[in-house]
């Protein structure tokens, strides 16, 4: 199997058609990558891929070859840094996290090798097939940190934050489940905002600026983040709340 091709998830009804989708994310590809990082595309990769053509397991713990509690979902992870801390630091949960810039997703598959991680699945494709293919109520926590802002008006329909995205992340994210956003664009940061705040299945968690404008103690730093700072640019976190009746709603 080609490490560069994504499988294709089988239709669902009242979805949109895979084959109509706009991309919404860039290039698949950068620079050649080295021996260690084709190996593991090519060995370790199989080994953690979703089967996006079979169904999903329910519990979706049984993803994972021991025990989990919980689930979470990171869409572009780029590296992989924030999803291997995170992987590190909670062992008791699973991480799926999808990415399609395989280099990227090399370098989150060094990190699971280095490290030792079993607890992570990876989707080397559109994030968008993978939430039609999750579960109802099944994942709870999402994370969706600087994703590509196209900050060109005309592409702006491309960006990932927006009604029918969310209408999916409402879909599969349990009532009291966290979505976590942060990007340095501040018209992404106001478009996403809107976009949250107004879709009935989200409520803001804030309280006071220090909310949206520092990252808490379990949120470490991406490679992204530190190169907007480096430019001197703000960077926004944002915390939503999936709402629903367990959540006290």
């Amino acid at each position: 199997m080609s490490v560069e091709g994504a499988r294709v998830s089988r239709p669902q009804e009242g979805r949109e058609p895979k084959a109509a989708r706009r991309h919404l994310h860039g290039r698949r590809k950068g620079h050649r990558l080295s021996a260690r990082r084709q190996r593991l595309l090519g060995e370790l990769l199989p080994r953690l891929r979703l089967d996006l053509d079979a169904p999903a397991p329910e519990p979706l713990s049984g993803l994972f070859p021991r025990p989990v509690g919980d689930v979470w979902l990171e869409i572009g992870f780029g590296g992989g840094e924030h999803l291997a801390w995170q992987a590190a630091h909670h062992g008791d949960v699973g991480f799926i996290g999808c990415e399609p810039f395989i280099n990227g997703v090399a370098r989150l598959l060094g990190e699971v090798e280095a490290q030792g991680l079993d607890n992570v699945r990876v989707h080397d494709g559109d994030a968008r097939d993978v939430l039609d293919w999750l579960p109802e109520a099944s994942i709870g926590r999402v994370f969706i940190l600087f994703p590509d802002p196209w900050p060109k008006k005309r592409h702006h329909k491309r960006r990932l934050i927006a009604p029918p995205v969310l209408d999916q992340l409402a879909r599969v994210m349990r009532p009291g489940a966290r979505l976590r956003l942060a990007t340095d664009i501040g018209d992404y940061a106001r478009a996403s905002l809107t976009a949250l705040t107004r879709h009935p299945a989200f409520a803001w968690c804030v309280s006071e600026a220090r909310d949206w404008r520092e990252r808490g103690p379990d949120w470490p730093e991406t490679r992204y983040e530190a190169k907007a700072r480096a430019a001197g640019r703000r960077c926004y976190y944002f915390t939503f709340r999936r709402c629903g009746p367990q959540a006290g709603e």
